[in-house]
């Protein structure tokens, strides 16, 4: 058994990195197993919360023991899509038996997405510097963290998977890179307000760069891109003739 949680932010293209590893033969994936957990302990408010609490575990730590007791007696992979800023007052120490991989997306392409549905969003709801924090904390434990970058992954999908899944020390499958339109049966009961643009793809889009940043987002940019930065530079590049300090 091989217990995989994927550490991203939020509009990073999770969703569809979640798509594809369920496409895999040997893969049961999950939709982020804490958010219940995350809107309990924070107040948060985001679109469907009364929803989602009333349909969800909301205890955090039950939540990751039963995932992680339950995939013990499975033999294939169970693939974890987690928000990292989810990460609040929760025991940790299920970091031990999971391999831990890091999504990150540029916050000048990410922040005018996500200010569309949290207007008001900043550093902590980007994760960028929860997953700077995780990647450093595990590295100092032992553990070899791949780090995706999401524009790197839509530049050349079936290069970037390759190299994460010899890193998960798993085969890679063509049928990764494509899925049937519409959602699936391990979707989240939030879909409907985060995953519209996911359900009509039939695999990874290809890049495109967003230009003309809101100028009243630059603030909130500066802050954003050192934790970034730190964390690209250790990140799976399309062009694996580039790679440098990735997978570390």
């Amino acid at each position: 058994m091989k217990a995989v949680c994927l550490w991203s932010g939020p509009r990073n293209v999770s969703t569809a990195l979640m798509y594809s590893f369920a496409q895999r033969p040997d893969t049961h994936v999950v939709d982020e197993p804490l958010y219940g957990h995350f809107l309990r302990v924070t107040g948060t408010v985001h679109p469907g919360r009364d929803e989602v609490m009333a349909k969800v575990n909301c205890d955090g730590d039950a939540v990751m023991q039963g995932l992680l007791a339950a995939s013990s007696e499975n033999p294939d992979i169970l693939f974890m899509k987690q928000m990292a800023h989810h990460l609040v007052e929760l025991d940790t120490s299920f970091l031990e038996n999971t391999v831990n991989i890091f999504l990150i997306r540029d916050p000048e392409q990410m922040l005018p997405s996500l200010t569309i549905q949290l207007p008001e969003a900043g550093l902590f709801d980007t994760g960028l510097k929860v997953q700077w924090e995780l990647y450093e904390a595990l590295i100092g434990a032992g553990q070899s963290s791949a780090i995706v970058d999401s524009r790197e992954l839509l530049l050349n999908p079936e290069g970037v998977l390759s190299c994460l899944c010899e890193h998960l020390d798993i085969p890679f499958f063509d049928s990764m890179l494509s899925w049937e339109v519409g959602p699936i049966r391990e979707d989240g009961i939030w879909a409907p307000h985060w995953y519209r643009a996911v359900h009509k793809s039939t695999g990874f889009s290809a890049y495109r760069h967003k230009m003309d940043f809101p100028e009243h987002l630059k603030p909130r940019l500066e802050e954003c891109a050192p934790w970034y930065d730190k964390l690209f530079a250790h990140a799976i590049c399309a062009d694996r003739n580039k790679q440098q300090g990735a997978l570390t």
